[in-house]
């Protein structure tokens, strides 16, 4: 199952998105959550916290500057840009790079 959360601003997809992965989550399901939003905030909205919610975002830049290799695989998108968080939800950050195309 894939379950995307689009609007416009401010009307509460994070919020939503957090609640239902974790409520998936919590369910036995395997949740994968990209966060794909110029300003990445799933990362609290999960449980995951701001501090490693902003480490995965610097990973992101990272990409975009040339610091961090591309990963051609999702395990190792996994991996390098994503975390763990609460209730078996898989945090994956997509955001946040300026260069069209950065590898």
């Amino acid at each position: 199952m894939r379950i995307a959360v689009a609007g416009k601003g401010g009307v509460g997809k994070t919020t939503i998105a957090g609640t239902l992965a974790r409520a998936l989550g919590r369910r036995g399901n395997d949740v994968l959550a990209f966060d794909a939003d110029v300003n990445p905030m799933l990362g609290i909205s999960l449980g995951v916290g701001a501090e490693r919610t902003e480490q995965l975002v610097a990973v992101r830049q990272a990409l975009d500057e040339g610091e961090v290799e591309h990963q051609p695989t999702v395990q190792g998108m996994e991996e390098t840009f994503g975390t763990a968080g609460p209730d078996g939800v898989w945090l994956l950050v997509c955001s946040r790079i300026d260069r069209t195309d950065p590898g």
